[in-house]
């Protein structure tokens, strides 16, 4: 995940509970980040459900929801990455971007997630950092394997990749380990219990902002 750089960020909101410990309650400060990690890491149900759940105006962006606005002609996933999914995959990304852009500068934050590749320039961090800004700050949502496997099985359609498939992508975003990124293994927890570790993590990366 990418968050702008500047005042922590609201916690979720809680009825009847005051701001948590560390977080500052004045803090409005309009920002973005991305969320990480391979498919079935759980990533759009933790940004969806951190979005809903802050104190402030947030939009959460889902490059695979950009995606599939392609209908005839799709590049699915599944057939593996070729010419045309790379074309999609950098229209949707520039897309998710101006759109990120659009919205903080109407003072609504954004969360974005994507899977992004360590070793993979064409859908690595650079792309993001291009078309949404500088001031971005990565979290990775990496589970173990057999976690993957088991929610990646509960999805349908063309979110549903191959075991191998998912096998092979999860090994390769292993490399962010010893990249300096925050990473979360949230294998044992549930939606909201990941979505307060990535507060805690956010705080830690705007006090001090990884580089990447």
């Amino acid at each position: 995940m990418q968050h702008a750089v500047g005042s922590p960020l609201p916690p979720p909101h809680q009825p009847g509970h005051g701001p948590a410990a560390g977080w500052s309650p004045a803090a409005h400060h309009p920002g973005q980040h991305q969320q990480q990690g391979p498919a079935g890491a759980g990533k759009t149900s933790v940004a969806k459900y951190w979005a809903d759940h802050r104190r402030v105006p947030t939009a959460h962006i889902s490059l695979d929801d950009v995606r599939e606005w392609v209908r005839s002609g799709f590049a699915d996933p599944q057939t593996g990455w070729n010419d045309n999914s790379e074309a999609q995959y950098r229209l949707a990304r520039r897309t998710c971007g101006f759109a990120a852009r659009n919205f903080l500068a109407n003072g609504i934050s954004c969360i974005l997630d994507d899977a992004v590749f360590p070793d993979r320039p064409v859908v690595g961090l650079g792309g993001w950092k291009r078309h949404v800004g500088p001031g971005l700050l990565p979290v990775v949502l990496l589970p173990g394997l057999d976690v993957v496997l088991e929610r990646n099985a509960e999805r349908t359609g063309n979110r549903r990749l191959g075991d191998e498939e998912v096998a092979r992508i999860h090994g390769r975003m292993a490399g962010w380990y010893g990249s300096g990124l925050p990473i979360i293994d949230n294998s044992q927890l549930d939606v909201p219990e990941t979505a307060r570790v990535l507060d805690d993590v956010l705080t830690r990366a705007i006090a001090s902002p990884p580089k990447w």
